[in-house]
């Protein structure tokens, strides 16, 4: 027999429907922010360090309890780990007895105690986390000394480019996405096992030496470059892969996916990806790092050979690997004019071995990837180029801060840096965060 639900009834479904909605939590609103009590996340030795954590759930109810694990870790070795109650603010206190940095990481969890994914997420998966720290006298954190052949083992790289003169192998105009400019797929000649390949982009019409000029270099990959959409109508601009594969054959429609494939698998050492491999790193005159410089160099000779560069303004760009890059540029090429790195790569590469917070994902330190270091080049840039750290993570383990800190101290020309709290390698808040730039001179 059929009924009619009563008025009262009908209303009672509906709360219950309702409150079974508003019981689903919409993660996508959810943001963990971490910070600390002192308006600037940086301290002396000693000085006590406290942190909050905020998880903003976008002003929604919640059914059950919510937590917070977190680690709070420092170049001192110590570690300390709890677990909070995700509604109310958590305070994190500690200490450094030395220069170096601390280490703050917490992650969400819901009441069954699984880690919280949404689509904002930086962490793992997508999981809500939050990765921020805090400097201890960082300005004197210089990293390890430098191998004693340090500039003799240069010269004899430099020498090398000087064997295998400048020479184009192809420049052929491709697709541009920007109207006025015209893009070239390059390859040039270069000592060690590969050319430089990349794309060109200079405006059209562009007078002999009126433009300045960009070299522009990238993270780590072995994905196929394509043309960037960072061009200009007043620069010249010159973006490099690292691994100088033959970008015409990599993009036949018919055989260039094979040929990729072929050449990035060739690129393995050891069952390692490229530049990781211990035994192959032992010399550095073969180690991967090695044609990756040289090809660096080589792009930058290119550049200043072309008629419409203005022969005065010379600007080095990258981020992560594209960082190192842009170091090694404006030490070893002196009319580099200014470098931009973002999270620079492979600083202090001998962090772990000195005490320091290891990375999540490095290279296996051997001695001599120390001609490679940042920490040692950082002193060879001159002083006619300026040096802007673009930005630097306080929550960063692929690129510890300890290391760019490292880094920074050992520029003796004009520099800056940007510190970003709870900024990790690929992610940076877009919600308000303690952001700190420091200048000298």
């Amino acid at each position: 027999m059929r009924g009619k639900l009563s008025k009262s009834a009908l209303l009672c479904l509906l709360c219950c429907l309702t409150g079974a909605f508003a019981a689903e939590l919409d993660v996508d609103r959810l943001t963990l922010k971490g910070y600390t009590t002192k308006e600037v996340p940086f301290y002396t030795i000693y000085e006590p360090i406290e942190f909050v954590l905020e998880m903003d759930f976008g002003g929604q109810e919640l059914e059950g309890n919510y937590t917070l694990d977190w680690s709070c870790s420092g170049d001192d070795g110590v570690t300390q780990k709890g677990q909070s109650a995700a509604t109310e603010p958590v305070h994190i206190q500690t200490v450094l007895d030395r220069p170096g940095f601390v280490h703050v990481h917490a992650l969400l969890r819901d009441p069954d105690g699984k880690a919280v994914v949404n689509a904002k997420g930086v962490g793992e998966a997508g999981k809500v986390t939050f990765d921020g720290g805090a400097g201890v006298d960082v300005e004197q954190i210089h990293g390890i000394p430098e191998p004693p052949d340090f500039d003799g083992f240069w010269k004899r790289q430099l020498a090398k480019l000087d064997e295998v003169p400048l020479a184009v192998n192809y420049m052929t105009e491709v697709p541009s996405p920007m109207e006025g400019v015209k893009v070239y797929a390059v390859s040039v000649a270069c000592p060690g096992p590969a050319p430089v390949t990349g794309y060109l982009a200079i405006p059209e019409g562009a007078a002999e030496h009126s433009l300045l000029a960009i070299v522009r270099f990238q993270g780590y990959s072995t994905n196929l470059q394509q043309v960037s959409r960072w061009l200009s109508k007043s620069a010249v601009i010159f973006e490099i892969n690292a691994h100088g594969y033959d970008l015409l054959k990599a993009h036949d429609p018919e055989t260039g996916k094979q040929y990729h494939q072929d050449y990035v698998a060739a690129l393995k050492s050891n069952g390692y990806s490229y530049a990781f491999d211990p035994a192959q790193n032992q010399n550095p005159e073969t180690a991967y790092f090695n044609g990756m410089a040289l090809r660096v160099l080589r792009a930058l000779q290119f550049v200043k050979s072309l008629p419409e560069w203005d022969g005065k303004t010379l600007e080095a760009r990258g981020g992560s690997q594209g960082g190192l890059q842009t170091i090694w540029a404006a030490a070893l090429d002196h009319d580099v004019t200014s470098a931009f790195p973002e999270v620079p790569w492979c600083c202090n590469l001998a962090g772990k071995s000195c005490g320091r917070m290891a990375p999540s994902w490095g290279i296996p330190y051997v001695k001599e990837l120390n001609y490679y270091d940042p920490i040692h080049l950082a002193k060879r840039i001159p002083k006619s180029c300026s040096v802007n750290v673009v930005r630097a993570g306080l929550g960063d383990y692929t690129c510890p801060p300890s290391g760019i800190a490292a880094f920074y101290n050992n520029l003796e020309c004009p520099k800056e840096i940007k510190w970003v709290q709870g900024s990790t390698h690929g992610f940076v808040p877009t919600y308000d965060c303690q952001r700190v730039t420091f200048s000298a001179p």
